[in-house]
């Protein structure tokens, strides 16, 4: 059996140690903050010692050599290594909120350089730009949004895709909780008839068949689906072609649960006949 390697990265108070711990349930063998230097090495000796699934977490403690990160992953697919790279990040906002909840300090801050949000804003920008080579090669995961069993979830989802080939993730949200970052494409469906307007719609969701049902009949609806989906077929061969292993599509409404999760539902059936497929509702998993 070929050495599967997860590699975990991602800003500081993204959620890494969450989605560390989903790894260890699912049965990886987990560690914590590994030098980059010592990655070839510590590859070797847990495929001898471990067994076959290891899951590694990097972050910007280890700045100065973060650079040899894409190389190095580059050279262990080389040995045919089944490498996959999740990337956790969150807007500022987010960020700024985490650590003053938890009172932690930023791995890059100092007692002279921390000194207030605006400081800690100029940190996390720096980290940005320190992360962003790793994060471009990477399966984006927006955590701004979602709780710490959503995260779990999506992290195990994501390994029980088999390796090799491109996966698609179809996702739904609320544009009033703000667009994911981690979304490669984002489709806007405001403009559609909305369910929230029906009485006896309102409290139901995408996922049930009368809101289906009214969706599924009106002409706009059948329209912006049928453009979707046709923009994505002729683009996804391209981007496969490039060697992308994921593409996050997001759909987005008002509230997130009639129109977005209707339309998401919809494509995956339509893209699992040929690709992996996973769907995420944001306003809605785990509730």
């Amino acid at each position: 059996m070929a050495l599967e390697i997860v590699l975990i990265t991602g800003m500081s108070g993204s959620g890494k140690s969450v989605a560390l711990h989903a790894m260890e349930d699912a049965g990886y063998y987990c560690v914590d903050n590994l030098p980059p230097e010592l990655l070839a090495a510590f590859v070797d000796l847990e495929h001898k010692h471990h067994g076959n699934r290891v899951a590694i977490a990097m972050d910007v403690r280890s700045a100065t050599s973060l650079p040899q990160v894409p190389k190095e992953l580059d050279r262990l697919k080389s040995q045919d290594i089944v490498v996959q790279s999740l990337f956790l990040d969150a807007t500022t906002g987010t960020l700024i909120r985490r650590f003053s909840e938890t009172r932690r300090r930023h791995p890059l801050s100092n007692d002279e350089l921390l000194q207030g949000r605006q400081a800690l804003v100029q940190i996390i920008e720096l980290e940005r730009e320190l992360l962003a080579d790793l994060r471009e090669q990477s399966h984006v995961i927006d955590t701004s949004h979602i709780r710490s069993s959503q995260l779990q979830s999506y992290v195990k989802g994501l390994l029980s895709v088999t390796a090799g080939g491109m996966t698609l993730v179809f996702q739904s949200f609320a544009f009033k909780r703000g667009i994911p970052v981690d979304a490669d494409y984002v489709f806007d469906v405001r403009m559609l008839p909305n369910p929230h307007y029906e009485s006896s719609l309102r409290d139901l969701t995408g996922l049930d068949a009368p809101v289906a049902e009214f969706l599924a009949q009106q002409p706009e609806v059948l329209t912006m689906e049928q453009h979707i989906e046709q923009f994505m077929a002729y683009w996804l061969d391209v981007l496969e072609q490039n060697h992308r292993s994921y593409v996050t599509v997001a759909i987005g409404c008002t509230g997130g649960q009639h129109r977005s999760v209707y339309l998401v539902e919809q494509l995956a059936r339509r893209f699992e006949q040929r690709w992996k497929v996973l769907r995420r509702h944001r306003e809605m998993d785990g509730r």
